[in-house]
């Protein structure tokens, strides 16, 4: 089945089994999964554009990390983050998703041409509804019960996936009322997110058979805590892991996968493609003696 999500003026058909591919840039210096940290904006923009080479279809710019063991940022703060990476991107042609709660840095990201409003609060915020519907820009609708930056583990009474399914429901609704047309809307099960490691791997266990209305969903799954449950090791030793999510998340019908790791969620991708059928193996050098071994001297 193919569908269309639109995000301002662009239109990607999403077939089922691909995914598009979301990189992830921070310009915040406290995100728990960054091993370095981009400086600057010049860092900034060169990572974002090698993640677009690397076969990423947009960009995700993130002003907040959603550690609890920070203060929230002031919006001014936030908005002087993200802003001149948001312009720096559009001006270099490239689709833009903002990751943030705040109606004030929405906006100013949307004058400055993003096309995607990524808001982890579950749109606790109803005006994000209303910037998006206003410009055309897609919303991402995401299930959780905590306050942004605040550690909360819900008593579900052991129905978390029943309270996933409610939430959201509720507030795609609220999106709709608000102008959000549904080709424009995104939905994310929020794992990690007011969930424990086994809650977060109920959820999507169960998501796979369930999706609110139809929806495209979001698989945000790169480098989470559920994955360090599973498999001890610390936030930038899970690329493997990661991989192992995104498969799955393929398989599962996820419309979009947020990723660090660009380049090997896109390679992972294209050898299940080929090896399902979807596509066939590309031309390639067959005297490219690379492909083939390793030579006694390393090389």
């Amino acid at each position: 089945m193919t569908r269309t999500l639109r995000l301002r003026d662009r239109a990607f058909e999403l077939v089922d089994g691909r995914p598009l591919v979301m990189g992830i840039v921070n310009a915040n210096p406290d995100s728990f999964s960054d091993a370095t940290r981009l400086a600057d904006l010049d860092a900034q923009v060169a990572k974002a554009l090698e993640l677009v080479r690397d076969g990423a279809d947009l960009i995700d710019v993130g002003g907040e990390s959603g550690v609890t063991y920070t203060d929230v940022s002031p919006e001014e703060v936030e908005r002087d983050r993200v802003l001149p990476l948001v312009e720096a991107l559009v001006a270099e042609g490239v689709v833009v998703s903002v990751d943030t709660w705040k109606a004030g840095v929405a906006e100013a990201a949307l004058a400055a041409g993003a096309h995607l409003l990524n808001d982890v609060s579950g749109l606790r915020d109803t005006a994000l509804a209303d910037l998006a519907a206003q410009s055309g820009a897609g919303l991402v609708v995401m299930h959780t019960r905590a306050d942004p930056k605040r550690k909360a583990f819900p008593d579900y009474g052991g129905a978390v996936v029943d309270d996933v399914r409610t939430f959201l429901a509720e507030r795609c609704t609220v999106a709709l009322e608000h102008g959000v047309a549904r080709d424009r809307m995104v939905v994310d099960p929020g794992p990690d997110f007011a969930k424990s490691p086994a809650e977060s791997v109920e959820v999507l266990k169960a998501w796979a058979h369930w999706v609110p209305d139809g929806l495209p969903w979001l698989a945000a799954v790169s480098r989470k805590y559920f994955l360090g449950a599973i498999t001890g090791r610390a936030p930038h030793e899970r690329l493997a892991s990661t991989l192992g999510a995104v498969a799955w998340a393929a398989d599962s019908g996820a419309a979009m996968l947020r990723v660090h790791d660009v380049r090997e969620a896109v390679e992972l991708l294209r050898v299940r493609d080929v090896l399902d059928g979807r596509a066939d193996v590309p031309g390639f050098d067959t005297e490219d003696e690379r492909l083939k071994w390793i030579r006694a001297d390393g090389s």
